[in-house]
């Protein structure tokens, strides 16, 4: 079965981790995309070490499954005429590039649409195309601190943290493939390209939610509340005999099952705590009761006292015990591949899953330049004398 976006030919001249987390999923989906390397060194990411699996970092082989490497000097004009005729066969173009640099370069937006009038292009950046800081570089940890997102993360009184993955990133790029899924749909129905923008900085204050809400109403900027929900009582992380749960009690009828679960029905009818409002205004007196008593409780024993009476909850697993768990193997959100450098290795799987057009995972991430004679000759035609000479000349 092949993937929805079959057929669908992305032209990657992205690194790090926005870009290239935007082309991986749209990779998982079906789409072959052909990625553009410097020839000394490629994507940041495989510096970005140790730990490594063979010769490659692990934290490139996270992120650039299903596609295919080659290696530009895009400092030549060889090398630019060599992107021409790649801009030619593709549907999707995706940078992230500071901005003006594919300008620079002779490649903006209007020197592709004259290239080919349907084309996608999709321009990643740190703080978007305009206002005072768009020319700044972006990197996830500047994100993160500038959205507002450090200053509500941590313990309560605690200075700010970021959040332990580059959820600027991760989340930027995931924006980006929902604004290319937008623009082929469009030009499906028209046949006409456009450009899409998207931004760390957008799309972390995109994610404020009801953080942004709480502001906006109060004018007070939240603070941290380290794991407990600032709006929502019993919604923590509470200690048990043998490490710590996670409970969701987010309703008046949860708040009594998970009294009854943990052996204090009584709490229910005290004053202080008849409704969420007056939960969360007298929390510490709330937390410290039902923690005297979940502290008497084994983790699974009170997993299973609340399960049975249909609370919301989970433990606090480490990596190690989420990747290794049953529940991961079973929705196939673990993966074996085979790498042409470093054997087999594992990968997370894809999250989404089609009933008529699921995703694979089908190519591992590629060594730097594994497939430039490949795409050379088979998609652009170039004669074996052609690609010798752009060797010669360090054009690949």
């Amino acid at each position: 079965m092949k993937g929805a976006l079959a057929g669908i030919r992305v032209l990657d001249l992205t690194r790090a981790l926005a870009g290239p987390y935007c082309t991986m999923m749209l990779g998982d989906m079906g789409a072959e995309v052909l990625k553009v390397e410097s020839p000394d060194g490629g994507d940041d990411s495989r510096a970005w070490a140790p730990p490594y699996i063979g010769k490659e970092s692990a934290y490139y082989l996270s992120c650039n499954r299903n596609k295919k490497s080659i290696t530009l000097n895009l400092r030549s004009a060889e090398a630019k005429k060599v992107l021409t005729d790649l801009i030619k066969v593709s549907d999707v173009v995706v940078e992230n590039f500071r901005p003006g640099v594919m300008t620079k370069m002779g490649f903006s937006y209007e020197t592709l649409k004259s290239i080919d009038p349907r084309v996608i292009f999709c321009s990643i950046t740190g703080f978007g195309n305009k206002g005072p800081d768009s020319p700044k570089p972006g990197f996830d940890l500047i994100a993160q601190g500038m959205s507002g997102f450090m200053s509500f993360t941590g313990e309560v009184d605690g200075g700010p943290i970021k959040v332990g993955v580059a959820i600027a990133d991760i989340n930027s790029g995931m924006m980006a493939a929902y604004g290319i899924l937008n623009a082929l749909y469009h030009r499906e129905k028209t046949g006409e390209g456009q450009m899409v923008q998207t931004s760390l900085f957008e799309t972390m204050l995109a994610q404020l939610t009801f953080q942004a809400g709480r502001y906006f109403a109060t004018g007070a900027a939240p603070k941290p509340e380290g794991n407990r929900h600032p709006l929502i009582a019993p919604y923590e992380s509470l200690a048990c005999a043998d490490g710590f749960i996670n409970i969701a009690a987010a309703n008046d009828g949860l708040f009594a099952s998970t009294c009854e679960a943990i052996g204090l029905p009584e709490l229910v009818k005290d004053p202080r705590f008849l409704n969420n409002g007056l939960r969360v205004q007298n929390r510490q007196d709330l937390v410290a009761l039902m923690e005297e008593k979940t502290k008497t409780f084994k983790l699974k024993d009170l997993q299973k006292a609340l399960d049975d009476v249909g609370v919301p909850n989970g433990p606090i697993w480490s990596v190690a015990q989420a990747l290794t768990s049953e529940q991961a193997y079973a929705l196939e959100m673990i993966k074996e591949i085979d790498h042409p450098t470093c054997g087999k290795i594992k990968v997370t799987g894809i999250p989404v899953k089609l009933s008529q057009t699921p995703g694979t995972v089908e190519l591992p991430p590629p060594t730097l330049g594994q497939h430039t004679e490949e795409i050379l000759t088979e998609i652009l035609g170039y004669s074996k004398s052609e690609v010798e000479s752009l060797k010669k000349e360090k054009v690949i």
